[in-house]
């Protein structure tokens, strides 16, 4: 799902234009970037959590010229999916429900 996705999604299931829809998800994108650059931890409840890692410097090599190089510390964003998140991906799909209330067909069963 892109960005653009997000936006029409949310969109579509608040009844807010696309703009207003876009300034929620950029406001809720920044809030998080925010957070993390604050050195904070975001816990989202039954979805999962945003953290920093340090990484500490380390030797590394330049793959063009083989020459060794310093490679400084650095913090890197790191998600740790919530039980609910995990529990849910793997759960079995319910059976689809058309918009009327009743089941839906598989589109096979139609072709004759």
């Amino acid at each position: 799902m892109t960005k653009a996705e997000l936006v029409e999604e949310v969109s579509r299931v608040s009844d807010l234009t696309k703009k207003h829809s876009e300034v929620i998800v950029d406001t809720v994108f920044k809030s998080i970037i925010d957070a993390l650059h604050r050195g904070e931890k975001i816990e989202l409840r039954g979805f999962g959590s945003f953290r920093l890692r340090k990484r500490e410097p380390r030797k590394g090599r330049n793959p063009k010229t083989g020459d060794k190089v310093d490679v400084p510390p650095k913090k890197v964003p790191y998600f740790k999916p919530g039980k609910e998140l995990k529990e849910l991906i793997n759960k079995e799909p319910a059976p689809a429900v058309s918009p009327a209330g009743g089941a839906s067909i598989p589109p096979d069963v139609m072709a004759v």
